[in-house]
């Protein structure tokens, strides 16, 4: 699968970006360099699932991370490689982690 920005143009106004769970509108400046640590879920990683499940869809189709990282980030990976891939490593690894830890405990919330 192969990931083009046109598919994350929000109503043809931003090249980059998405609608989060909240209805606010992300972008590349809305995105830490690393993201928060810890397992428990925060509301960063709330404004972000939608980027979390998009990246690890990236990985497991085993897209390249230099066109992810653009697509998804907005960042230009032969401007910024050291960064790009700062970003995208621990994004992805912080996806990850929610998979084990914080999706449980966001649908714990909603079904109290």
């Amino acid at each position: 699968m192969r990931y083009h920005s046109d598919q994350i143009t929000v109503n043809n106004i931003l090249q980059f970006g998405y609608i989060s769970r909240s209805g606010d509108v992300v972008t590349k400046d809305d995105f830490l360099d690393q993201p928060p640590a810890g397992a428990a879920l925060t509301a960063y990683d709330e404004a972000h699932l939608k980027l979390y499940v998009r990246l690890l869809d990236a990985d497991a189709e085993k897209a390249d991370w230099r066109e992810v990282v653009e697509v998804l980030f907005g960042l230009d990976a032969k401007a910024e490689p050291e960064r790009a891939q700062r970003i995208y490593t621990s994004h992805l690894d912080r996806a990850k982690l929610m998979t084990k830890s914080g999706f449980c405990e966001l649908l714990q919330g909603r079904l109290h």
